[in-house]
């Protein structure tokens, strides 16, 4: 490769970044998703095409022919390609930029080292696989569970034990590129009305880890809900109880399910399950007076964003929070683990 080749192809991977970390500061602040893929998509399209074509179509003003590529990603891309600081991409920098945590929760924040539950677009993520890694990677992480959706939740296009299957293959794959770091194999398999999980039982035997939440019927009547997730809890192939409530704070809002939280708790103690500090702003789940049953009963626990989106990777901040009011100590949270520990609690 000549030295103009080279130089090239470095701009054209340097306007590619910006893209995607615009995206990232637009996904980390919830900004509108159209707002957040545009840049993505103008991303994947950059990325595609030759360096020298780029150059050409950028000294000629047109960049906005490319596919997916509009007028503002356009003029990040051509800043880039001249040398010119981005003033948009500084903006959101300024404006977005990752809030400071207090000592205590910033300690708890350093000894994470990854995610037990994110979602791709083979569910109702926005991205592949190969993004939720990138991202990842790029926050220090060690290892990323990808958790997409069991097959009942068809609003969320669950995966189909095929479609599963495949994405253990896919998984695979990364895997002889991305080490040292790791992409678990995992899901978020439905609780069933009955507290049967929502996938083959051999196939939930394959997998690094099984986050197991209830999504539908969440105004069942106490005694039942708690009935369901008792059985859940004590399924030997259930590693995660996640956002045990349901609730929705933020946003159409939701109240949270009713259930003896001691007796569900209690139960995760006994049976090896961590219980889920979920930190989606609009989840934020346990709540308050619930965490500290789960506290008191012994219970492990696991720091997950529940990502949707590379960028929401980035707010494992809120439940270092939670941590620190609660004064829990760290070493009871799987996800300070190393990565071996945490498959060897793994049930299967």
């Amino acid at each position: 490769m000549s030295p103009a080749d080279r130089a090239a192809s470095e701009r054209q991977a340097d306007a590619v970044a910006a893209l995607r970390r615009i995206a990232f500061l637009l996904e980390r602040a919830q900004a509108s998703a159209y707002r957040s893929e545009a840049f993505r998509k103008a991303a994947v399209s950059v990325e595609k095409q030759d360096p020298q074509r780029l150059a050409v179509l950028a000294t000629t003003g047109a960049l906005a022919t490319l596919p997916s590529v509009g007028a503002r990603t356009a003029d990040v891309v051509a800043h880039v390609l001249r040398g010119k600081p981005v003033e948009y991409l500084g903006t959101l920098e300024d404006e977005y930029a990752a809030s400071t945590l207090d000592p205590a929760a910033a300690e708890v924040r350093r000894a994470l080292r990854g995610d037990l539950h994110a979602h791709t677009e083979a569910s109702d993520g926005s991205t592949p696989i190969q993004e939720m890694v990138l991202a990842a990677m790029e926050l220090g992480h060690e290892y990323l569970a990808i958790t997409d959706h069991s097959p009942r939740l068809t609003v969320a296009s669950g995966l189909s034990a095929p479609r599963l299957r495949a994405q253990l293959d896919q998984v695979a794959a990364l895997n002889t590129v991305v080490g040292p770091f790791r992409v678990l194999t995992g899901i978020e398999v439905d609780i069933l009305d009955d507290g049967g999980l929502d996938q083959d039982p051999d196939l939930l035997d394959r997998l690094d880890v099984v986050v197991a939440s209830v999504h539908s019927k969440l105004r069942m009547d106490r005694g039942p809900m708690t009935e369901r997730m008792l059985t859940a809890v004590r399924n030997p192939r259930t590693d995660i109880l996640g956002h045990c409530t349901g609730r929705q704070i933020k946003g159409k809002s939701r109240p949270q399910s009713e259930f003896d939280a001691r007796r569900v708790f209690d139960a995760c103690a006994e049976h090896g399950v961590a219980v889920e500090i979920n930190c989606r702003p609009d989840r934020l789940d346990p709540p308050h007076d619930l965490l500290d049953i789960a506290i008191e009963a012994g219970c492990l626990f696991s720091i997950d964003t529940d990502a949707h989106a590379p960028g929401q990777l980035d707010w494992l901040g809120a439940g270092c929070e939670r941590v620190a009011q609660h004064d829990l100590d760290p070493a009871r949270i799987i996800t300070t683990w190393p990565l071996e520990a945490v498959l060897a609690r793994a049930h299967r």
